[in-house]
């Protein structure tokens, strides 16, 4: 299995200002537990996301000899990524492309096309420096602007993403409208045509639900997943109302019931787990 651990997607949404302090204890106790990435850096303009403005600072106080996991950023263009690759804390981009035409302006101002062609660029400046470049499909599963959604939309955008050399995409189900049936089909449909792409899943979803997406992405292949703690969080560009992440403790869960080998250090993550607790008051 191949995890990652997304307390940026739990942070960026939450109402009260995390002190920097806060999150740099926090993520580096998350560092001891062995994910195999953490996506903790955020990139984007402050006016959109203010929970996140002091990614800078906590980029150059990340420890990364407590462990091999690698650090991703989230970016919302060229500018974003000129930011994070300044800091050699950081491995991984993140790039979040829309399957909705309407969410691709929502979350970047652009075009699907716009964001195509901004992304051909910054692949080139990430192999420049030696990192990784990550793309979410969001919208992947539906979205909630009453756009027709169809599998072939998906498979559209793969098919041009792989022409570029994108090596990673995760489908991302961002307002939690996918069912397991539409996952099984994307999980079924889309990775077989695309043997070099590293596809894994990035669900929103209701703490009740989380078995039956895991289980449906898994049963297609899908060995890749994130998640964060408690489900906190979501994408406060997509809507008013948040759905939350796919549940860390049900990821270890759901990888007991399946048999499932990980490398994670549990005596670590109820560390970490309790620092959550206390930031999220849960």
């Amino acid at each position: 299995m191949f995890l990652t651990e997304c307390p940026r997607d739990a942070m960026q949404g939450w109402g009260e200002f995390i002190p920097t302090d806060k999150k740099i204890d926090y993520i580096n106790s998350l560092m001891d537990v062995g994910f195999d990435v953490l996506d903790c850096l955020s990139f984007v303009s402050p006016k959109a996301i203010p929970q996140m403005a002091d990614s800078a600072e906590v980029a150059e106080n990340i420890d990364k000899s407590r462990s091999n996991t690698k650090v991703s950023a989230i970016i919302g263009n060229y500018r974003g990524a000129e930011k994070a690759l300044k800091h050699q804390s950081v491995d991984i981009i993140g790039f979040p492309f829309s399957i909705s035409e309407t969410f691709q302006h929502r979350n970047t101002n652009k075009s699907q096309e716009e964001a195509f062609n901004e992304i051909i660029r910054m692949l080139e400046l990430v192999k420049s420096e030696n990192r990784q470049l990550n793309i979410y499909f969001s919208m992947a599963f539906g979205n909630p602007y009453g756009e027709m959604w169809k599998w072939e939309d998906v498979d559209f955008w793969a098919q041009r993403f792989s022409e570029i050399g994108i090596k990673d995409i995760l489908l991302s189900d961002t307002t939690g409208v996918a069912t397991p049936e539409t996952i099984a089909l994307l999980f079924e449909k889309i990775p077989a045509k695309y043997p070099e792409i590293n596809f894994g899943g990035h669900f929103h979803n209701r703490y009740e639900d989380s078995y039956s997406k895991l289980k449906a992405a898994y049963d297609q292949g899908c060995r890749r997943f994130d998640s964060a703690i408690k489900g906190i969080g979501g994408c406060p560009m997509a809507k008013d109302d948040l759905v939350g992440n796919m549940p860390t403790e049900q990821v270890i869960n759901f990888m007991s019931v399946e048999k499932s080998e990980h490398k994670l250090n549990l005596l670590n993550f109820e560390s970490a787990y309790n620092k959550a607790k206390d930031i999220f008051h849960f």
